[in-house]
């Protein structure tokens, strides 16, 4: 039979849940005030400086931003980065990660170390930009996607999840007539889809924010991410200008420059929170990746 509770332990568990609540509440009202505030109303904008819940809803922020077909297209292009990318990341990493885990690998500790130095030290903006450029790369895709298509610190984390998996299965592999792309490609990934999962998020993440690159490389208005398209409808809405391929329809009404910047932190933001609920499981399992197991 349980024994009761002490007084001790049960203010323990109320004061643990009090600042667990509180957390979430600091990080889930930006959220909540974000969505009102992309919906909110000429006059109750003010009337009313911090909303929650507006008393009135209109949507004519995002008919503003959607007024034409420019970003549904940036957002396309957006998405195509963030597929290609992520596939390319995943793809070169896992085929760096797994000859770096085996210990018969020549050369092994000189590359780990030039890897590391990659940690630590980088070319800098304007040597990327200038082999960008002598690559013929500008104003085009490859610029977003090639130039870090590996990331260090998660080729390191990788490699240390590819080094626990048992020898017996890579031995078992080779005595059947696997070479070292079979037992990658049919043993090791398999095995490793939480570890795939977790980075394949990380990766996406960062293709979809992409922002800095799309401004360096891609001068084409018409090639732009859906980011640098929201900043340019951000300084239109402070009173500049997008130029004729990004502009927006001239006859329509402008809603409020604060509920327009609402709408685009939605618009940006929305769509890739959508997919974590679908890698959350593999997530959860990935977060301990490469750490020491008792």
């Amino acid at each position: 039979m349980v024994k009761d509770r002490t007084f001790g332990s049960r203010l323990f568990d109320t004061v643990n849940v009090t600042v667990l609540v509180l957390f979430a509440l600091v990080t889930f009202i930006p959220f909540i005030y974000i969505i009102a505030g992309s919906f909110e109303t000429q006059k109750e904008l003010l009337e009313r400086g911090f909303i929650l819940f507006p008393t009135e809803f209109t949507l004519s922020s995002y008919e503003y931003i959607f007024s034409t077909g420019t970003l549904l297209k940036s957002l396309g292009i957006t998405v195509y980065i963030t597929l290609a990318g992520t596939l390319i990341n995943i793809f070169m990493t896992c085929l760096m990660a797994y000859p770096l885990a085996r210990k018969d690998l020549d050369y092994r500790t000189p590359i780990q170390m030039a890897v590391i130095f990659t940690m630590l030290f980088s070319g800098g903006m304007i040597p990327t930009f200038l082999v960008v450029k002598q690559l013929g790369m500008i104003d085009t895709y490859w610029s977003l996607l090639i130039p870090g298509a590996i990331s260090a610190f998660n080729l390191i984390i990788l490699r240390n999840f590819f080094q626990q998996l048992p020898d017996g299965l890579e031995e078992s592999a080779k005595i059947d007539g696997c070479n070292d792309l079979g037992i990658l490609f049919r043993i090791v990934i398999p095995l490793s889809l939480p570890a795939i999962a977790t980075f394949s998020l990380f990766y996406a993440v960062g293709h979809w924010n992409t922002f800095f690159s799309a401004v360096l490389y891609i001068n084409d208005a018409a090639k732009w991410p859906i980011q640098v398209l929201l900043r340019q409808i951000v300084i239109m809405a402070d009173g500049g200008g997008l130029g004729d391929s990004t502009s927006l329809a001239s006859d329509f009404v402008q809603p409020p420059e604060q509920s327009i910047k609402m709408a685009v932190i939605v618009v940006s933001t929305l769509p890739i929170l959508l997919v974590y609920p679908f890698l959350q499981k593999h997530f959860a399992k990935g977060v301990l990746l490469g750490s020491v197991k008792g």
